[in-house]
């Protein structure tokens, strides 16, 4: 890259930061996105994806963002499988660093995402994705009539378990303490479902499965009784974890506003950071959706943000 200056960086390349790069670069804006560690966001972790519009017969996560990506390199935004380690908003040009280089831009769009808080164990990795997931309203339809667990003891847990019972036949909140983090309303909720257990005092210690057939499927769990550390195995077709989202914005920490969990807070109605000039979307700055249609819808925003103010802010 000989110049390194750009009108638009989009840093993140998920659903949001692709529809960005997809409308700033038919605005002829000459997006850069830097993909990061995890190109394509979530949705590379995801196999079936069945509630994105216009793929009647759903698509898997990876191919999802492939075709995102050619789609907006045929309209000239670039793509770079960089990471991007230090950022200084201070004043204008923007300056953002990879670990080689440095780039500069008259705006950034910030669509970093956030990551599933998960247990990091080999087996749960093994199976993400083939019965192990990390959001109920993506994956609970391919669990009719199934048995499912769930992680966590918060609001999250809570609120995963009783959208599951949509779908599953039981399901079972697994806790590794036996007083609950959620708020009394949504633990109430779920003790009154029929459909949920709990198992108290508890963590998984190991994702059981099989493979047949060269596809792999969960069978159940190995689990680990924190009082007095006997394990017993448990039968379930899927698990969910449900202790929550991390996003990623510790690069932005003192740069840019952001809650005590550490979504970026914009605007209302806006993508607008509280900085000038730079703009957030999708679930680096959603705590209550993290849907990829909604991370594209506000991938779409962001750009349509950023073109007003640079012709508001055009930099000589």
């Amino acid at each position: 890259m000989t110049n390194n200056h750009h009108k638009v960086i989009i840093i993140g390349s998920g659903p949001a930061g692709l529809t960005a790069a997809l409308y700033t670069s038919r605005a002829n804006l000459n997006p850069v996105v830097f993909e990061g560690m995890q190109p394509g966001g979530q949705l590379t972790i995801t196999t079936e994806v069945e509630n994105y519009p216009g793929f009647e017969h759903g698509i898997q996560g990876p191919e999802l963002m492939d075709v995102m990506r050619k789609q907006v390199q045929r309209f000239g935004a670039q793509c770079f499988f960089k990471n991007i380690t230090e950022v200084d908003f201070s004043d204008r040009p923007f300056v953002v660093k990879s670990e080689s280089e440095t780039f500069t831009a008259d705006s950034v769009i910030i669509s970093t995402g956030a990551s599933a808080k998960l247990l990091n164990i080999d087996s749960e990795t093994k199976y993400m994705g083939y019965g192990v997931s990390a959001c109920a309203t993506c994956d609970g339809f391919f669990f009719k009539g199934l048995k499912v667990l769930v992680v966590g003891g918060g609001d999250t847990a809570m609120e995963e378990a009783n959208y599951l019972t949509k779908f599953a036949s039981e399901v079972s909140i697994i806790h590794r303490r036996d007083e609950f983090r959620a708020s009394k309303i949504m633990y109430d909720r779920a003790k009154k479902n029929p459909k949920i257990k709990f198992i108290t005092n508890a963590v998984i210690k190991e994702v059981l499965g099989k493979e047949e057939d060269g596809k792999k499927f969960v069978t159940g769990a190995l689990l680990k009784n924190t009082k007095d550390g006997s394990t017993w195995k448990i039968s379930a077709d899927g698990i969910f974890m449900g202790i929550g989202h991390q996003p990623n914005t510790s690069l932005f920490k003192g740069i840019l506003d952001m809650d005590e969990t550490g979504y970026l807070i914009v605007k209302p109605g806006t993508t607008k950071t509280n900085i000038e000039g730079v703009f957030a979307a999708g679930d680096v700055a959603d705590k209550t959706y993290r849907q990829a249609v909604t991370a594209a819808g506000s991938g779409c925003m962001a750009a349509i943000d950023v073109q007003h103010w640079l012709e508001e802010h055009e930099l000589a």
